[in-house]
């Protein structure tokens, strides 16, 4: 069995160029010229990961509704206007206006400048794409339509004003890709929440609302029938995988609760990976919160205390999970994934004020693609504060810029996106068997912690690697969210 990422559906962006219909008796060749730049563009969103559905160059009011119309149909996730050059509003508005789909508007010209002594006027209608954004901005905004407009050179390597627009454009189809993972996907939810966590408690009615992710109540029994079920040939290849993909540890020198894992606790732990895995196929889940108790050494129990190793493995396969039933969490941690930074589940541990970091980390899951150096399995005699023991991942992000992102909700019931930038740091950490990192922030610890609870954060996050605030703060945007950036 090979520690694969479970496929996922490309964004599907929705394109139409403009121009004026007028333009095209009294200037030959400028229709075909701009339909060739559009091209240009939708080749290049493909290379970044989108599935294009061209509506063409759209000159008519009659051609803007069938545009929308055919938007509708395919479900597109982002509608890019590409102007080529000035067309009036009201032949734009009405291939957007019942999309319901934020609009990118492509502000491209085609040369860094006008050669102002031998253009004519051919020529500038060429480049005066700008001529009509503003219009653009003001009947959108009227309309109650959301948009944002890239303003560059068509081609990124014509100079820094292309190469920041494709930027940012890349951004954009970025943010798409995971605001399609909420709207479309499923989220499970296994058990309950840790009781007594407030900040957790989430209104799955709300979500679907307002990220339009399914959310799938399901039982420890949907879980336990799985892993009753699963063959001796299945835990073998999931035991395979686990031996691949962690070190199995000796006993911790600083922690007598950390020891080398039983050989049994090691099977029990891929019986219940493959259990899981069984589990996400058969519900078709993008992501997973789940906690349970189970009681006085019971099978719900055994099954609780045994899905750290195989929701850290699903977690690597781009279904992140989040432990402590943190719904919320689980969806940061479905949007850095989709991003590409990992996003492991975390929670803040411990101030350093000699050299200034916060120690964070959990008990798991742990996103391996993110793991600086091999990651380790290690067994518990218990785990603090939980029921059970068994074994348990001990890893750390690898060094370098990252990101932290957490849902949270505000007083009047919306979901609220908090991001920070730092750096992951060299050095030692815990050998507890829970994933810790050393990660600095712009502020000092005790700064910083101020300036984060000030805005009322749930107080796990997703961490990953990489400076994603700026592509976070789009996403939000996609999704129509609050996003606070805390530093």
């Amino acid at each position: 069995m090979v520690l694969e990422r479970v496929a996922t559906p490309r964004v599907k962006i929705g394109i139409f160029g403009i121009g004026l219909h007028a333009y095209w008796n009294q200037f030959p060749g400028l229709k075909e010229r701009l339909e060739g730049y559009q091209r240009d563009v939708e080749q290049r969103l493909r290379t970044l990961g989108a599935d294009i559905i061209s509506a063409g160059l759209v000159d008519t009011a009659p051609a803007a509704r069938d545009a929308g119309v055919q938007f509708t149909r395919e479900d597109v996730d982002l509608v890019v206007c590409y102007v080529g050059t000035y067309a009036t509003s009201s032949q734009v508005v009405p291939a957007v206006h019942g999309v319901n789909r934020p609009v990118l508007v492509l502000n491209l010209q085609p040369t860094p400048a006008l050669d102002y002594e031998r253009t004519d006027t051919g020529e500038w209608l060429a480049n005066c794409c700008v001529c009509c954004v503003p219009e653009l901005a003001g009947a959108f905004t009227r309309c109650g339509i959301p948009f944002n407009v890239v303003s560059g050179l068509l081609r990124e390597e014509d100079g820094p004003a292309g190469a920041q627009a494709w930027r940012d454009i890349g951004d954009w189809v970025a943010a798409a890709s995971a605001a399609r993972a909420l709207r479309g996907g499923r989220l499970g939810f296994l058990g309950h929440t840790y009781p007594g966590m407030l900040d957790l408690y989430a209104d799955f009615t709300l979500i679907t609302g307002q990220t339009g992710l399914h959310v799938e109540i399901l039982e420890i029994d949907d879980l336990q029938t799985r892993v009753d079920a699963a063959t001796a040939e299945e835990v073998r290849r999931h035991l395979d995988v686990v031996r691949g993909s962690f070190e199995i540890s000796e006993d911790s020198p600083s922690d007598p609760l950390a020891r080398a894992p039983h050989p049994h606790d090691l099977e029990w732990a891929a019986r219940v990976s493959a259990g899981l895995d069984a589990l996400r196929g058969d519900f078709a889940l993008d992501a997973l919160a789940y906690y349970y108790r189970g009681l006085g050494g019971n099978a719900a129990e055994r099954i609780s205390a045994g899905l750290i190793v195989g929701n850290t493995l699903l977690t690597a396969r781009g279904v992140p999970c989040a432990g402590e039933g943190d719904a919320k969490t689980a969806i940061a941690m479905l949007i850095m994934d989709r991003l590409g930074a990992g996003g492991s589940f975390t929670e803040f541990a411990a101030m350093d004020f000699v050299d200034d970091f916060l120690l964070m980390g959990h008990d798991g899951p742990f996103h391996l693609a993110i793991a600086e150096g091999p990651p380790i399995l290690r067994g518990l005699e218990l785990f603090h504060g939980k029921r059970g023991g068994g074994v348990s991942v001990e890893a750390r992000v690898r060094t370098g810029p990252v990101t932290i992102l957490t849902v949270t909700q505000t007083v009047d019931g919306r979901l609220k996106l908090l991001t920070a930038e730092g750096e992951s740091l060299p050095g030692p950490t815990l050998r507890v068997g829970n994933t810790t990192s050393r990660i600095a922030f712009p502020l000092p610890p005790a700064e910083f912690i101020n300036r984060w609870c000030s805005h009322g954060p749930t107080h796990h996050c997703a961490l990953g690697v990489g400076h994603h605030a700026a592509r976070i703060a789009k996403v939000a945007r996609l999704l129509g969210l609050e996003v606070v950036h805390a530093g």
